[in-house]
């Protein structure tokens, strides 16, 4: 097939882009590089079945041409990262929907398979561990403008579906839980890259609020794998899939775990969301997916251990360290 992937130049998109060439595929990439690195493309920029296009993926023009070429649609392309979306919630909220509509009115118009990319933000403030993907969401103050991604993310899975059931769209739902793997960056707030990125540096780890929040993290390898299992599927469309781990940690233990394997002089340091983010911030104290429906739709389970994943983070902190 000839894929295109909005955002192939992130950090999951890279990956996507990588693992979907392996597989014998065409591939063009569309990033406005906001967030996203040409480096990211470094392994692949050169290969002949492999084009990248520098446009953002709201303008109509640009988009319409890609689509119009191409077999199906990963759509990643978004605002990421809790600094960038307490930071810039303007540019968080006109990206994440507006793009999603500009690709779902285009793909509609060429009848073709899209996968909307979401995140387990949409659960919000939920309490009711593990996250089901029919479950209800329970999101906090409007004052609090993390709740703007959320609320976008869910306007998009609410559009996608929509164009399913109104339109007869193949359109997938992938809610995404804490990706990682190397390659992030700590630059937007994501919590395993900046403790790496200190604990080498023999500086103090930084843990916002009480670091008692439990997360999972998912490998981007499998994480990706998962998501072009979805795509492939013919019984996955109009429906919504929790795609991630269920290994849990809490963010304390993550820092601890993270200072060990590196063997570092680092000291945790505790510092308030205010001091963190220079204003109020509202957090969820746990966050696990329930993984049945993908498992029972294309067979996924995370592969990739939580001891496996900070080890190849490491190792290509050290490998590739930022200046």
């Amino acid at each position: 097939m000839k894929v295109l992937v909005t955002g192939g130049a992130g950090f999951i998109g890279s990956h996507l882009a990588e693992k979907l060439l392996m597989g014998g595929h065409e591939v063009m990439a569309v990033d406005d590089l906001s967030t996203g690195s040409i480096d990211n493309l470094r392994g692949i920029e050169s290969r002949p079945e492999f084009d990248f296009v520098h446009d953002n993926v709201c303008n109509s023009e640009t988009m319409h041409i890609l689509i119009e070429q191409c077999d199906a649609i990963f759509h990643l392309a978004a605002a990421v990262g809790v600094e960038l979306i307490v930071d810039r919630p303007v540019h968080t909220i006109e990206t994440n929907i507006h793009g999603t509509e500009v690709v779902l009115q285009i793909a509609n118009k060429f009848r073709k398979k899209v996968l909307i990319a979401s995140s387990s933000e949409v659960y919000g403030k939920s309490e009711n561990i593990p996250f089901h993907e029919d479950d209800d969401t329970v999101l906090g103050s409007t004052r609090f403008s993390r709740w703007s991604y959320a609320c976008s993310k869910a306007i998009d899975e609410f559009l996608a579906l929509a164009y399913y059931e109104q339109y007869g769209l193949p359109v997938v739902v992938a809610r995404l839980f804490n990706t990682v793997g190397p390659r992030q960056t700590g630059q937007y707030g994501m919590v395993i890259p900046r403790f790496v990125e200190r604990a080498l540096r023999n500086e103090p780890v930084l843990i916002y609020g009480s670091g008692k929040q439990r997360r999972c993290f998912g490998y981007v390898g499998d994480v990706v794998e998962g998501l072009i299992g979805l795509m492939n599927c013919p019984d996955a469309p109009g429906r919504v899939y929790n795609i991630g781990s269920t290994e849990e940690i809490s963010i304390e233990e993550l820092a601890d775990k993270i200072i060990q394997m590196t063997e570092s002089k680092s000291q945790k340091k505790y510092i308030s969301y205010e001091a963190a983010y220079g204003k109020p911030f509202d957090d969820m104290a746990r966050r696990m997916p329930c993984l049945d429906r993908i498992r029972e739709t294309v067979g996924y389970e995370p592969k990739t251990t939580l001891n496996r994943i900070l080890q190849s983070v490491i190792e290509d902190m050290k490998e590739n360290p930022k200046t």
